[in-house]
């Protein structure tokens, strides 16, 4: 069962804490990672292109000339894909990009995350989270003690409307609960941060 040190907001080591072998030490399946963060990634897709067919494009219904003794090719629709004006053919249309995948196999990518995280020492766990006033700067302040200036991940529990509010103006700094974590952002983000009592919500949610 690994053990990881639990530090204060000065990064001074105040204990440890077990981790659960099966969420913090799984076996990592890069596979099954790139399943999962391709679902994801296809999900986040607007799918907000759009085209007009034939049906869709302005124009008379009229008969542009007659069928026959013209010399010309037949043509029966102003709005013809072959007319300049016309309908598109086989353009897309506004769509649902995502799909579904079994729960089993996300929650065993989530794992897989997890146990990089901590063999590349990304994983700190604090004795407490700062307490937040809903502003940047203080978090800002706390986050460059700690020695994060990268892309950070805060997994907190329970009503963090401030903690969220402070995190809104830095682009690198993402604040999630224990059961929305995800293996996109753990991996988008250099380090995650998270607090000795979320880490049994953290086992309970993925074990």
């Amino acid at each position: 069962m690994p053990t990881i040190d639990v530090v204060d907001l000065n990064r001074r080591k105040v204990g440890a804490v077990e981790l659960r072998a099966e969420v913090f030490g799984a076996e990592v399946n890069g596979p099954v990672l790139h399943e999962v963060v391709l679902m994801q990634q296809a999900g986040r897709r607007q799918g907000t292109a759009s085209t007009k067919t034939r049906g869709l494009v302005s124009g008379t219904g009229k008969k542009p000339y007659k069928q026959k003794h013209t010399g010309r090719a037949r043509a029966g629709s102003l709005r013809s894909p072959l007319w300049r004006h016309g309908g598109i053919v086989f353009g897309p249309l506004p769509r649902n990009y995502g799909y579904a995948m079994p729960k089993k196999k996300v929650r065993g990518a989530v794992r897989s995350a997890l146990s990089v995280k901590v063999r590349e020492g990304g994983l700190l766990v604090l004795e407490d989270l700062p307490r937040a006033d809903g502003k940047t700067k203080s978090l800002a302040a706390v986050l460059k003690v700690l020695g994060l200036g990268g892309k950070t991940l805060i997994i907190a529990g329970g009503e963090q409307d401030q903690l969220r509010r402070a995190a809104e103006n830095m682009p690198g700094v993402t604040v999630i609960t224990p059961e929305r974590v995800n293996v996109r952002d753990l991996l988008l983000h250099d380090a995650v941060l998270v607090a000795r009592r979320d880490v049994s919500r953290l086992e309970e949610a993925f074990s």
